[in-house]
């Protein structure tokens, strides 16, 4: 049985309070900010066990840094090829898509994640104010 620490609690609040996509050292600095005795390690732990209870839901971006998600019911995220940031997408979720695959490779199919590609709002202003 694993036991609720007052760190795991910080940081299950820092991911829920942040609702961003934070990174792992965002959300380390989320907390240091206010218990700056905590440790990088003691965080990125608790962000690890946090994922296996199903508590929170880790996106794996290619390219960048892993990503903490709040909502932990399937849904797809979209990535800004620009700033980076992660955002939620709303559309229902594709049940059965891993019945489609025609080939798998030996692969015993358990679920799937997209990831769209894009530029976000905030990067195509940024882009129309340069000369």
């Amino acid at each position: 049985m694993k036991r609720n620490t007052i760190q795991r609690a910080l940081v299950l609040e820092a991911v829920n309070t942040l609702r961003c996509h934070a990174t792992a050292d965002e959300i380390y600095e989320a907390i240091a900010a206010r218990y700056p005795t905590i440790s990088r390690g003691t965080v990125y732990r608790n962000l690890k066990l946090l994922c296996e209870s199903g508590d929170i839901r880790k996106i794996e971006t290619m390219g960048g840094s892993e990503r903490y998600d709040h909502r932990c019911h399937d849904h797809y995220h979209a990535r800004c090829s620009r700033c980076g940031r992660v955002f939620d997408i709303e559309m229902p979720y594709l049940a059965g898509l891993e019945a489609q695959i025609q080939d798998a490779h030996g692969f015993l199919v358990s679920g799937h994640d997209i990831l769209f590609r894009g530029i976000c709002p905030l990067c195509q202003a940024q882009e129309k104010q340069q000369p």
